[in-house]
């Protein structure tokens, strides 16, 4: 009988130790404390959080407006320190407020593991800020002045990009394109070589050589005005052939018929030359009159000459049209690469622009396109309510219903509806589930005898989805979890970080980001699931922007 009430005794005696072990172990795992509990309006506290945990257990802390009626200004990042066998987290954040008065710092809920664990509430005294007003003068608040939006200047922009274009193809047509009027040297250059030959003798007699006695520089035209006619029409070498060798070919031409021309024309051409070559080299000066006579004579030479040459084939005068029309493509071609290479310099010109201004990956995908860059432009992004209770969700695409096969079994007991966009080709992956479980009387009254611990973990939920990407061929899954609070103030977990996909067909891998956001309440879980690329900065924007929009607008309605 001893024994037994020993063995009694001894067992609630352990059985007290243990629970007060226990109890202080629960305690000394999470701690709180505040730098100071009385401060002035508008200065910062530091509230500070310790948990000393084992390294296999996730840790939330609290996230977003929680300290109400304190406003958190700053989340501090955790501090991680290993002590022995486990890891001390410290979590600190800024509080304020600006109204005076006494405050109590509400109890914040952290999830250790599986354990859900609350610290304890702190008073926190604000004062007011003593003015002396003897010194400093109190003015009433000014209003607000309303302050137009500076309206935007794209149009100076348009404006900008209009005129430049227009100034480049004024200057195209004006010096490319545009029929110029000819110049006097332009017009002689067209006209056939007798008549240039006959304008020659006109500006010759009205150049004044003669009047100025200056012999050598007449005589100098005048053989060089017989010459050119003679290069053109009769021997294509008479500029750069001396006198002997020019009427020695002269000859010949006549002898063997090609020129009609007679002898008093060869020597009368050859006596006017020699005298030039007098008068150029061994400074002879004949007579004026002489001079004039001779101008005479190369006039009546070059009549003599047209005369003397044959009549132009039919091969000559389809090989000179062919000439033109070939002159007439080359001048066109050239102004075509002008313009080509105006419009290259100017385009090149309008990308180094752009590229300066908005960076090179910008331009490049508007030029080639991008996926993601034309799912982020999508004028008609769709905000829409998806399940029953449900999520509101702005995505660029709408959400399609997704068709789950249930179990027979578990048709009774659990309800899912599921909305999804993506898929293979896609920049990104958007699923939307809302699912509702059937649960029994008895499960139902002990989740509502139970406020601080939901039934419906979503931690091991999170867990199961990754081992979800896992069995989709997903490796290296990092994973982080923080609190998340939707703009209407809804609360949930968020579940993300980064996974390498390896490609089934490609065996490609492919670094992603992913984002698991999970709500419950009572029977409800409710759960979106963001996949993206890494590194692909639109992908980002849209993320960013479906993250800003998601709201549990029934959920909030039904909780009250």
């Amino acid at each position: 009988m001893n024994k037994t009430l020993f063995r009694f005794g001894l067992q609630k005696l352990l059985f007290s130790v243990t629970f007060l072990l226990t109890s202080f172990y629960l305690n000394a795992q999470v701690k709180t404390s505040v730098d100071s509990t009385s401060i002035k309006i508008g200065a910062q506290i530091t509230y500070k959080i310790e948990v000393e945990t084992d390294s296999t257990n996730i840790v939330v802390f609290p996230e977003g407006q929680t300290f109400q009626p304190l406003e958190m200004i700053e989340s501090f990042k955790i501090d991680t320190t290993k002590k022995d066998a486990k890891f001390q987290l410290i979590k600190k954040y800024g509080l304020t407020q600006f109204d005076s008065g006494s405050y109590i710092i509400p109890r914040q809920k952290i999830v250790v593991g599986s354990k859900t664990l609350f610290t304890d509430s702190l008073k926190v005294e604000v004062r007011d800020v003593v003015v002396d007003t003897t010194k400093q003068k109190l003015y009433d608040i000014k209003p607000i002045i309303s302050v137009e939006k500076s309206p935007s200047k794209w149009w100076l922009y348009v404006l900008i990009i209009l005129a430049i274009l227009g100034l480049v193809a004024f200057l195209l047509y004006w010096f490319v394109w545009r029929e110029k009027p000819l110049t006097k040297e332009e017009k002689v250059a067209l006209l056939p070589p007798y008549d240039r030959a006959k304008l020659a003798l006109q500006e010759l007699d009205s150049a004044g050589y003669l009047v100025r006695e200056e012999i050598k520089e007449y005589y100098s035209e005048l053989t060089l005005i017989i010459r050119k006619y003679l290069d053109e029409k009769v021997y294509d070498r008479a500029l750069e052939s001396t006198t002997d060798e020019l009427i020695h070919r002269l000859k010949l031409l006549k002898d063997g018929n090609q020129v009609d021309l007679s002898n008093d024309d060869i020597k009368n051409i050859e006596t006017i030359l020699k005298r030039a070559d007098l008068v150029k080299f061994a400074k002879s000066a004949p007579d004026i009159e002489l001079a004039k006579i001779d101008r005479n004579t190369i006039d009546l030479e070059i009549d003599n000459v047209k005369e003397a040459l044959p009549e132009p084939t039919e091969e000559d005068l389809l090989a000179d049209i062919a000439y033109q029309e070939e002159l007439e493509r080359k001048k066109k071609r050239r102004k075509v690469i002008i313009t080509v290479i105006v419009a290259a310099v100017l385009f090149i010109g309008t990308i180094v622009g752009f590229t300066i201004h908005y960076g090179f990956n910008y331009v490049k995908d508007t030029i080639l396109g991008h996926p993601s860059k034309e799912l982020l432009e999508e004028k008609s992004w769709v905000t829409s309510e998806y399940g029953a209770p449900g999520i509101t969700i702005t995505t660029p695409k709408v959400l399609e219903r997704q068709v789950i096969e249930l179990p027979e079994e578990a048709k009774q007991k659990v309800q899912i509806a599921a909305f999804g966009y993506g898929g293979l080709g896609s920049p990104i992956d958007v699923v939307l589930t809302s699912t509702k479980f059937n649960f029994s009387k008895q499960q139902q009254e002990q989740q509502s005898s139970d406020d601080e611990e939901s039934k419906i973990d979503l931690v091991q939920i999170a867990e199961k989805q990754l081992q979800k990407l896992e069995e989709r061929g997903f490796q290296n899954i990092i994973t982080k979890n923080e609190q998340f609070i939707t703009p209407n103030g809804q609360e949930g977990l968020k579940t993300f970080g980064t996974a390498d996909y390896v490609n089934p067909l490609t065996k490609d891998s492919i670094k992603t980001n992913y984002i698991i956001l999970g709500f419950t309440t009572k029977n409800i879980l409710q759960q979106v699931s963001l996949l993206w690329e890494d590194g692909d900065v639109y992908a980002d924007q849209i993320i960013e922007r479906i993250m800003a929009s998601i709201e549990l607008i029934k959920l909030e309605e039904d909780e009250k």
